[in-house]
């Protein structure tokens, strides 16, 4: 028994010594650096503080105002696009900015962004609608109560701020990601390739819609009596913005 074991690990020693390992690495090929080229760069490249309360003349009493929702209802028409064409947060749905956001994403963004080679900019303004509020445990009536704050109200596809500079998306993508996230309302990161991929998709589904029954279609033929129930905004947007 002793000499067939022996005889066995004299085998595999054997065998053993007529393996060679040669260690081999594999080629990596990366990918070629994005060409910049010549890259305009705003007159500030930090973002400047937004003041809390609007100036008003001296001797002017701050002036109160109902909540107007049609501020933040619908699509945004006029601020909906990318400046610079590279990279920023578009708002995907309604809702209202207060002094507190704007100094996150001022902060974040100053901690974050290489000032030397990167820029950001405002698209949106300072609060300047009113809200107010009475105090805990008034009853109701006595008048309209104090100004409590200012906001701004953001419109879907409102674009809420502007980087660019040399820098990639992948690079910054993580800090805008960040900032849409804390919003009080529904925001992403993009950039211009993207907005152009979203408008190209879309383009393509309506043309290439093969259903008859579309909100559109349904809305502008009143089916099933629609009009007597549906919202007066889904009659104007077809039911795509809230």
């Amino acid at each position: 028994m002793m000499l067939a074991f022996r005889n066995l690990g004299r085998t595999l020693l054997s065998t053993y010594q007529c393996v060679s390992k040669t260690p081999a690495t594999g080629l990596k090929v990366f990918p070629r650096p994005m060409e910049f080229g010549e890259i305009e760069y705003p007159e500030r490249r930090k973002l400047r503080i937004m003041e809390k309360v609007p100036q008003f003349p001296a001797g002017m009493r701050p002036p109160k105002m109902q909540k107007r929702l049609r501020y933040m209802r619908g699509p945004e028409q006029i601020h909906n696009s990318l400046l610079y064409k590279q990279y920023g947060i578009v708002a995907t749905g309604g809702g209202r900015l207060r002094h507190g956001h704007f100094e996150m994403i001022r902060l974040t963004l100053g901690r974050k962004l290489n000032q030397d080679t990167m820029f950001a900019i405002w698209r949106v303004d300072p609060p300047w609608q009113p809200v107010t509020r009475k105090g805990q445990g008034q009853r109701m009536g006595g008048g309209k109560g104090s100004i409590d704050h200012y906001i701004t109200p953001i419109k879907a596809g409102r674009v809420i701020i502007e980087v660019g500079g040399c820098c990639e998306y992948f690079e910054i993508r993580k800090v805008l990601n960040q900032i849409a996230n804390q919003l009080p309302f529904k925001a992403k990161a993009v950039s211009q390739r993207i907005l152009d991929g979203d408008a190209a998709k879309e383009k393509w589904r309506e043309e290439n819609n093969q259903h008859p029954w579309s909100w559109k279609y349904m809305v502008q033929n009143n089916m099933l009596g629609c009009h007597k129930w549906i919202s007066p905004f889904d009659k104007h947007w077809f039911n795509k913005y809230l």
